[in-house]
């Protein structure tokens, strides 16, 4: 492009000077890859603080679901007294809304006026208030165990059904065979389980992973979205800030490793059917 400049005094012809045009300069390959909206998105660092605590959240949730659920299973399928009681009490969880209960678990927690924190000091325990929900990792912490309060009771009595499915000659076979409980356990009750087992499992992680409400009333992702998971955070984004494109985002970032998640263990799955 080329732009003509008035000459001086004496009448000069004009001079011509040349100029860019602003079409023709196209960025370097490395800058467009410096300047990509899936880079810069991954230098999010609320997202990655958000994608770390899902996982977090959902391994650790899921690990003390299991391991409360298979103990409880174990004994809900002995005969003792006051058996139907706690039956009844072990659905508390599934009758009381989630929003209800996570809004008595927040008072607990509650930094000023917490019960657990005047029960620790009545008791000896500590000298000081515990900063549960003012506490980035105290706030997590307390997520899953909330969590886990409200599916312990799923794997409970999925679990239980399987149990109930185990024939007790096995059990006494083994007995007779010189095995203790753990060893009877391990090695007869566990193998036939394993398949019931790995079903809940997967709906738990599933309902874990996308889990919003508790997280929602309990911290609301904070302190300092210390607590977010990417399904509070995308909420956040598409419908508190107004970016619904980024939240969408978000939210559908969830389906792969859902996806893969599950496909591992159904796959899983299949070699135990087919053994």
């Amino acid at each position: 492009m080329k732009k003509p400049i008035a000459g001086g005094s004496g009448g000069a012809a004009g001079i011509e000077v040349a100029l860019p045009h602003p079409g023709t300069s196209r960025p370097s390959g490395m800058t467009r890859f410096l300047e990509s909206e899936r880079l810069l998105a991954w230098n999010d660092s609320i997202f990655r603080t958000a994608f770390y605590n899902t996982f977090y959240y959902t391994f650790w949730a899921t690990i003390f679901k299991l391991a409360l659920g298979m103990w409880l299973a174990l004994l809900l399928n002995r005969h003792f007294r006051g058996k139907r009681i706690v039956r009844a009490a072990m659905l508390l969880p599934f009758i009381v809304p989630t929003v209800l209960s996570t809004f008595a678990w927040r008072w607990m927690f509650d930094p000023t006026f917490s019960v657990l924190n005047w029960l620790l000091y009545q008791g000896g325990f500590i000298t000081t208030k515990l900063p549960f929900l003012s506490d980035g990792t105290y706030g997590m912490w307390c997520a899953i165990v909330v969590n886990t309060w409200r599916g312990m009771p799923f794997f409970a009595i999925t679990l239980l059904a399987g149990l109930q499915t185990i024939s007790p000659d096995l059990q006494e076979a083994a007995s007779l065979d010189g095995a203790n409980g753990w060893q009877r356990f391990w090695h007869v009750t566990w193998p036939l389980l394993k398949p019931v087992t790995l079903v809940v499992v997967v709906f738990s992680i599933i309902q874990t992973f996308s889990d919003f409400q508790l997280i929602y009333v309990l911290t609301g992702g904070g302190p300092a979205n210390a607590t977010h998971l990417l399904a509070t955070y995308a909420y956040q984004i598409g419908v508190a800030t107004g970016l619904l494109g980024e939240g969408a985002a978000i939210s559908l970032f969830m389906l792969p490793v859902l996806f893969i998640v599950v496909w591992l263990q159904l796959r899983y799955l299949r070699r135990l059917e087919g053994a």
